[in-house]
């Protein structure tokens, strides 16, 4: 049953509430797999699965504000293209509607940014999460319910099975979990 520290492994087609079209899924690729009431997932997600188990199938729509928030406007940004020189050259092959770009705060802090807007000497960028202002809907179903290692419960994420160099494993300041399913 799903608890704090069992590792929960589960397939789950998403959409925006009320609507059909598909946002990401995982079947047919990788399935999602994280420790529960670790922090990696978002609270309400969790709170939906609390209890279920193996084979059980769920449903639930997540309000924008218990997901990813709703659109906050100071978030959309202008920036002066001069940001992006490179030794006194801009680069403009970057600057594409759509494209998302990593960028940086005066503090070190990294968000990524969507171009949303291209003018001839800025461009105006949106740093909410993609998905904010959206109700989402999960349906799918779980597929595994185990115990956590010590390991993995030591280090906050999961380790695959059988890996024998699991004790081996380094942990740096550059270094990013993949597979933690933080949506």
């Amino acid at each position: 049953m799903i608890e704090k520290n069992k590792v929960v492994t589960l397939n789950y087609k998403l959409t925006e509430a009320g609507k059909s079209e598909e946002i990401e899924s995982t079947y047919g690729g990788q399935p999602l797999m994280f420790i529960y009431e670790t922090g990696s997932m978002l609270p309400k997600f969790e709170e939906n699965l609390k209890g279920l188990k193996q084979g059980d199938k769920f449903n639930f729509v997540l309000k924008a504000a218990d997901a990813y928030g709703e659109v906050i406007e100071s978030a959309v940004t202008e920036i002066p293209k001069t940001a992006f020189s490179q030794d006194g050259k801009v680069d403009e092959s970057i600057m594409v509607l759509g494209k998302v770009l990593p960028m940086q705060d005066k503090d070190g802090n990294r968000f990524d940014g969507i171009i949303v807007e291209i003018n001839d000497d800025s461009i105006k960028m949106d740093f909410n999460h993609p998905l904010a202002g959206f109700d989402l809907n999960f349906d799918g179903e779980i597929t595994e319910v185990r115990d956590a290692t010590e390991l993995e419960l030591e280090h906050g994420h999961l380790h695959p099975e059988g890996d024998e160099h699991a004790h081996e494993h380094h942990h740096d300041d550059d270094h990013e979990c993949t597979g933690c399913g933080a949506h």
